[in-house]
């Protein structure tokens, strides 16, 4: 069952001359549980596809439909209500809240949407990920593996219909990037999570189910 999906998905920015297509006319499915890597150069449209899968910026044509939802449908707040339920999201920079510790982190979502915590969801999280002896840990307190550990479990903890990593590992050295993407597969499995990660790195895209090519906002390969 296709859990994602983008029909003739375009974003064009500027007109005429100047005009630049980010995206020409993607269309893609993914499979639930699937893990995908999106790999594409530097300006190659693969950070702008995350944006418009994650309801982060609109397409200027286009379908993005996600657990059978048409997101570019939605209202700004109702397309907030669904990207906290139904997308999680692991980022470069971590985006942990500093003030907070690790469990507060982890179980943020769940508590912004009024949710009660399936705490013992969330134990099985932190022991898959290895991170259950750090919950009264500040951030700062962490290593950068141990921190990206810490956004890969907050972005499960909703059971969202898919994770979206963008170059979740680009301020890792090449032992822990190793480590976290071991353990990104293992939660793409564990938990039948559906995982579309964007990366540059094509050995990193290697431990995915499927690789997806983009070049000049077009799908040059999906295999």
């Amino acid at each position: 069952m296709s859990i994602l999906k983008t029909e003739d998905l375009r974003k064009y920015y500027g007109t005429g001359e100047n005009q630049v297509r980010a995206l020409d006319g993607v269309s893609l499915q993914v499979e639930k549980g699937e893990f995908v890597s999106v790999v594409g150069t530097s300006g190659s449209g693969k950070s702008t596809l995350l944006h418009m899968l994650g309801g982060l910026d609109r397409p200027t044509s286009g379908k993005v439909i996600i657990d059978g939802q048409d997101i570019s449908e939605l209202k700004d707040d109702a397309l907030c209500i669904f990207r906290r339920r139904k997308i999680g999201f692991v980022f470069q920079n971590y985006n942990l809240v500093p003030s907070l510790n690790v469990y507060e982190n982890i179980v943020l979502p769940v508590q912004l949407d009024g949710r009660n915590v399936d705490e013992e969801f969330v134990k099985e999280i932190v022991d898959t990920l290895g991170i259950s002896e750090k919950m009264e840990n500040l951030p700062n307190n962490l290593s950068g593996g141990q921190q990206q550990r810490v956004a890969i479990a907050r972005a499960l903890v909703s059971k969202p219909a898919i994770i979206l990593a963008d170059e979740p590992t680009g301020n890792l050295d090449s032992r822990t990037s190793q480590d976290v993407l071991g353990l990104l597969k293992i939660t793409s499995n564990k938990f039948v999570q559906t995982i579309v990660m964007i990366t540059h790195d094509e050995e990193i895209s290697q431990l995915a189910d499927r690789i997806v090519r983009i070049e000049d906002g077009k799908i040059l390969s999906r295999a």
